[in-house]
């Protein structure tokens, strides 16, 4: 069977659905040193762990229409991170997620990758809410759920974790 492969733009950017390819933009994000204070370390430290952590994320492509979403540059270069949507068990709803590496932050490529998934989440996939979950200590990633129109709703436990993390959710107007 063939695996389909969605790709969104924006003025700036290209995002695609991540491949195999992309185990080295993944094993960059998971040792980048704020995506392990703020979303966690998930002890991936290989090119062979990589990939074996990668599979649940591209089997959201099938199970459930969406996925992450490789943020490239427009006009053509390196990748810059993902951002997509995420299904966890405890919410009925997906979740937006997003990390960019270093050389790219504080740039508005997140906000505008985002905006993206949102917009292809009501227009394409017809979705309804959106949640995103975040640390609280995260001050730039809550400011930036805020700039989205996400409203907190609390404190939620992760199944496993031993400290709340803040729940955001948003209606996505049709």
């Amino acid at each position: 069977m063939k695996t389909m492969h969605r790709t969104l733009r924006t003025p700036r950017l290209e995002l695609r659905w991540l491949t195999e390819d992309d185990v080295g933009l993944m094993l960059a994000i998971w040792n980048d040193p704020d995506f392990v204070r703020h979303v966690g370390d998930r002890g991936v430290r290989t090119t062979a762990e990589a990939l074996d952590a990668m599979g649940p994320a591209l089997a959201l492509y099938r199970t459930h229409g969406y996925g992450a979403y490789r943020i490239a540059p427009r006009a053509g270069g390196p990748a810059m991170g993902i951002c997509g949507l995420f299904k966890r068990e405890i919410f009925s709803e997906p979740d937006l997620g997003y990390a960019l590496l270093p050389g790219w932050r504080s740039c508005g490529y997140t906000s505008e990758a985002a905006r993206a998934i949102l917009d292809d989440a009501r227009d394409s996939l017809g979705l309804d809410r959106v949640n995103a979950i975040v640390s609280p200590g995260n001050a730039a990633s809550i400011h930036l759920l805020e700039k989205l129109g996400m409203r907190r709703q609390g404190p939620v436990r992760m199944p496993g974790e031993d400290e709340d993390i803040l729940l955001f959710s948003m209606a996505l107007a049709q």
